[in-house]
């Protein structure tokens, strides 16, 4: 699992550099995106725009991520695929996670 970050002002984006988040590569992802997030940034946004293919154990590595942030943070996710956008849309996450098509409009949107 590789995950690269940037921040700008109260933005954290992190991108996922492969090409599946599944059950065994959910661990790893939990551990790298607890690192990943320690800076305190208010929103972070997760670009997904790489990974092509996500199960159970991903979609929970995922809610597992947003809730390790604590309150005052938000997770976004950004890119996704359409099948992994139909995962989301089919298990309602699409009602606790903002989905954006693309990591600008995420970025357009702000943390409103």
């Amino acid at each position: 699992m590789s995950l690269s970050s940037t921040t700008t002002d109260d933005t954290q984006v992190i991108s996922v550099q492969c090409d599946r988040i599944d059950a065994a590569m959910a661990i790893q992802f939990k551990e790298d995106m607890r690192t990943e997030t320690g800076t305190g940034a208010r929103r972070v946004v997760l670009d997904l725009s790489a990974v092509e293919f996500i199960d159970s154990s991903g979609l929970g590595a995922i809610v597992a991520s947003m809730k390790q942030l604590g309150d005052g943070r938000r997770l976004d996710l950004a890119g996704l695929h359409p099948v992994v956008e139909k995962v989301f849309r089919l298990t309602r996450m699409d009602t606790v996670f903002r989905l954006f098509a693309s990591l600008d409009d995420a970025l357009a949107a702000g943390s409103n």
